[in-house]
């Protein structure tokens, strides 16, 4: 009955509210605060996206243009719990990487998408200790949080490093994904690859417009795990 009585009077105080100066617009004001609130006390929910420069948006003017800050924008016009964390480090190799997902794990984490691999490949470096490397990365954070949802993004290598070389390097994602069900995207860099107007002066690091590009190839396979 108590309950009753104050569900009530928490209705008329909204009626006298709305009634009050400004009506409508100030019920929809209150709305809009309390729907705010809700959204900032449940955004626990946490994206961890680990990689190399790409992910970190070297060159870029604006570090806002990087996808993953793209991604947070598409997350939060759809009023999604989530809040996503650049873990970028440009210059980043797979053994780095192994280094200091330890200290990022400290931080729950709810989705983990992995974005390692293309220095060691422009590196030259064994595919198998990369393949390795990756997999240490993977089996801590399932050890550190087994609910977590595991996403790769996979790469590619130019054919100057060779036609075995580049098959096995491509295979090592699509593999690990398998492997460790994660959730697989086949190329990070389709559609803006090897297209000069997508890219930076060095050819390698994408424009702002190329990480448009980007943010949609990741957003294709991660919007279903929000």
């Amino acid at each position: 009955m108590l309950r009753i009585q104050l569900t009530s009077a928490a209705m008329l105080l909204t009626i006298l509210i709305s009634c009050g100066n400004g009506g409508d617009q100030t019920t929809t004001t209150v709305a809009a605060e309390s729907d705010s609130t809700v959204v900032s006390k449940v955004k626990a929910r946490r994206i961890l996206f680990f990689g190399t420069s790409l992910t970190a948006g070297y060159g870029l003017d604006d570090v806002n243009d990087a996808y993953p800050a793209l991604i947070q924008s598409k997350i939060d016009s759809l009023h999604l719990p989530y809040q996503v964390v650049n873990a970028g480090l440009s210059g980043e190799t797979s053994a780095g990487g192994k280094g200091r997902i330890d200290w990022l794990l400290k931080q729950p984490v709810d989705i983990f998408v992995l974005e390692l691999g293309a220095n060691d490949g422009l590196r030259g470096l064994s595919v198998s200790q990369t393949a390795g490397n990756l997999q240490d990365i993977i089996d801590r954070v399932k050890a550190k949080y087994p609910k977590a949802r595991l996403v790769m993004t996979g790469m590619q290598m130019p054919p100057s490093m060779g036609e075995k070389y580049t098959a096995d390097f491509k295979n090592l994602f699509s593999d690990l994904a398998a492997k460790n069900k994660m959730v697989f995207i086949p190329f990070l860099l389709e559609g803006v690859g090897g297209i000069p107007k997508l890219n930076q002066k060095d050819g390698i690091h994408p424009t702002a417009e190329g990480q448009k590009i980007l943010a949609a190839n990741v957003w294709r396979e991660l919007k279903p795990l929000l």
